[in-house]
């Protein structure tokens, strides 16, 4: 073994070059460093790197290496590094279970034992460094001061009058890596008391590395993203994480992230199909650097108060919202069960508590109860996370499992059960959608266009098309075409395409049907001598006119074609855009706060001189505000009118104090296009 590498000096480290997962500074690419307290026996040593295992696979031949020194090998050869023979990344499996655990148990020093003196299992290097070690934090202190101007100096800098100040003030953030800020930029989280002082200190965010490593190369992500930039969001930022998939079960990513590369390909310029390609292309091991908003930073006397209740617990009876309660729980043994079933619901993202069983832990100590949502354990984000993750975030918890769940009111109460059941089948008026009725322009560079066929065919002949949408569906979508056969008259006459819009057949109106209801329409009305469609197709112009980039052409056409099986295939987010409003569905959001509360969303948009009128655009939700609990807003929802006053028209210095003015409650109408699916 190795001798232990010095802890280097206090003053002689930076928060940019720390790792912040081993504390430890390294290349982005090369292994996490641990110093070992102890011998690690050669059988869980990799023979690639001599350290001990980091993310073990096992060959079909029965050898074992980190995930990383072997993917680095086989990038430039093809056989085992032991006995030669061939060999490629995706035929090797994770180890098992048991020796994950025992290379978890391996006992490690804390890199900064200079100033902190503390050893532990590795796997709990990462939680200690992020929650306990006092030169970590004094490294992440320094690094948020030096980027953070103060308060003073932002009300100097920026007026809500002054828009080409809103555009170069930057929100403070830690790890952001260097860049302008985006046209438009505004964000009601800072906000002021009548007494002039800063209510919130400044908004925190850090770049961090995520890897997702996958068996299948061409699995999906399971993420929904929106903005590229040609889009007024200007970065990829991630809308929605699909229950199940790839990222759910890793738990680390969560909407409102900002993706800033992919495998070291850099998002921040590059338009939103381009950026789509780039996460889609086939490998193992997809690295994505992504900047997450870590919500506000306290002013140091609120540290030592936890707060009674979060800003989403509304007296309200209409909000969703419910209690948040933290539990901490103690096992005599790192081994010991707690004795609790967790359950995914098909109607709510997230994880449930299905049953405390007797004897266990939880029961014993009665405070966590039936029906809770777990929010998160030991610091890590379950809100979109699936039962599996939260089983493994348990598994590998010593013997404090903290758990931060979320009660609904009725269920606080005995015998509330069942009333609560009852009450939630009834949707909540803001929840109906509506057809618009503010009329916009799309965002520069998208636009549309109506196209009508009209053909005569034999009443038995098909249209040859397939269709998806329909206003009953998740998102309130219009009826869209997911392909047209190669056998049918659409198809010989070469008009309609795949994901346009379906407006009307024969006459008769299909924007405001259901699925079902469009198809039976459809089949009627095909069976005629007769039939005369009417259609929209959308455009993104600037994609068009892409200085002759042959790879934008080449991800066009990969894009374009349905995916698999049509049923599943959907347009872009970037297609919705171009759609006329009277096209767009949109619903009344409201949110609740307390004075000193912020909204908890960023925006982008509105009337500028080298753009013109742009829509307004959610940006940002930040974690911990009213925005964020109530979990309706999405990043990508276009806001069309506050309390029912229409944006159209209006700049960042008019619609900023009219969501100031809103102390206590404010109603959003917003129109929502699902992210494109990677």
């Amino acid at each position: 073994m190795t001798e232990p590498k010095e802890s280097p000096p206090a003053g002689g480290i930076t928060w940019a070059r720390v790792c912040k997962e081993c504390g430890q500074c390294h290349d982005g690419r090369d292994s996490h460093l641990f110093e070992y307290q102890d011998e690690v026996d050669d059988e869980l040593v990799c023979h690639i790197c001599l350290q001990p295992l980091l993310q073990p696979m096992d060959t079909p031949c029965g050898h074992t290496y980190c995930f990383q020194c072997l993917s680095n090998f086989l990038h430039d050869q093809d056989f085992c590094p032991v006995d030669r023979q061939r060999l490629q990344l995706q035929q090797c499996r994770a180890s098992s279970l048991l020796v994950r655990n025992l290379l978890d148990k391996l006992a490690v020093l804390c890199p900064f034992h200079s100033e902190c003196q503390q050893s532990m299992q590795r796997c709990e290097l990462q939680p200690h460094l992020h929650n306990r070690c006092p030169a970590f934090r004094r490294l992440r202190e320094e690094a948020e001061r030096k980027k953070r101007p103060s308060w003073k100096e932002l009300k100097g800098s920026k007026s809500d009058g002054d828009l080409a100040d809103a555009k170069s003030t930057p929100i403070a953030r830690t790890g952001q890596l260097s860049g302008p800020s985006e046209p438009g930029l505004v964000n009601p989280a800072f906000e002021e008391g009548e007494d002039d002082t800063p209510l919130r200190s400044s908004l925190v965010a850090e770049a961090t590395v995520v890897e997702l490593f996958r068996e299948d190369p061409d699995e999906d992500l399971g993420l929904r993203i929106v903005g590229g930039k040609d889009t007024p969001l200007g970065n990829i930022v991630i809308q929605e994480i699909v229950r199940a998939s790839l990222a759910a079960r890793d738990g680390k990513l969560a909407p409102g992230d900002h993706i800033l590369e992919v495998n070291d390909v850099s998002l921040a310029s590059i338009p939103h199909i381009r950026a789509i390609a780039v996460l889609r292309q086939s490998c193992s091991r997809v690295r994505l650097t992504v900047m997450q908003e870590k919500g506000f930073k306290p002013r140091p006397e609120h540290l030592a108060q936890p707060s009674a209740s979060p800003p989403s617990q509304s007296p309200n009876p209409n909000q969703n919202h419910g209690t948040i309660i933290q539990v901490t729980l103690v096992k005599r043994e790192r081994s010991e069960p707690l004795g609790i079933k967790l359950i995914r619901k098909s109607e709510e993202p997230g994880v449930f508590i299905l049953d405390l069983l007797p004897g266990g832990l939880p029961a014993k100590d009665g405070k966590l109860r039936n029906n809770d949502k777990v929010l998160g354990i030991n610091g890590q984000d379950l809100r979109h996370g699936t039962p599996e993750s939260a089983a493994q975030i348990i598994q590998a918890c010593e013997m404090r499992v903290n758990f931060v769940v979320m009660r609904h009111p009725d269920l606080s109460e005995e015998g509330g059960e069942g009333q609560s059941r009852g009450a939630r089948r009834v949707p909540e008026p803001q929840y109906f959608r509506r057809r618009s009725e503010y009329m916009k322009e799309p965002p520069v560079g998208f636009s549309s266009q109506e196209k009508t066929v009209s053909l005569k065919k034999e009443p038995r002949h098909s249209l040859g098309i397939t269709i998806a949408g329909g206003r009953d569906c998740r998102s309130c979508l219009p009826v869209y075409i997911t392909s047209v056969q190669p056998v049918g008259c659409l198809h010989r006459d070469g008009t309609i395409k795949t994901g346009d819009v379906l407006l009307s057949i024969n006459g008769m109106d299909l924007t405001h049907l259901t699925y079902n209801e469009a198809v039976t329409i459809l089949k009627t009305q095909a069976a005629q001598n007769t039939v005369t469609l009417q259609v929209i197709q959308t455009f993104a112009e600037e994609e068009e006119e892409q200085d002759g980039e042959s790879s934008t052409r080449e991800d066009m056409d990969t894009l374009e074609g349905p995916k698999e099986d049509d049923i599943n295939w959907a347009p872009l987010w970037t297609c919705w855009l171009g759609l006329p409003s009277y096209i767009h569905w949109c619903r009344d959001i409201m949110l609740m706060k307390t004075n000193c509360e912020s909204w908890g969303f960023s925006i982008v948009g509105g009337y500028e001189e080298s753009r013109g009128q742009q829509p307004f655009f959610i940006k940002t939700i930040v974690p911990g505000t009213p925005a964020h609990f109530d979990g309706r807003l999405k990043c990508g929802d276009e806001i069309v009118a506050v309390n029912g006053v229409t944006t159209v028209g209006m700049n960042n210095s008019s619609l900023i104090p009219m969501l100031k003015l809103q102390k206590n409650k404010v109603t959003l109408t917003v129109v929502s296009w699902p992210g494109s699916l990677v």
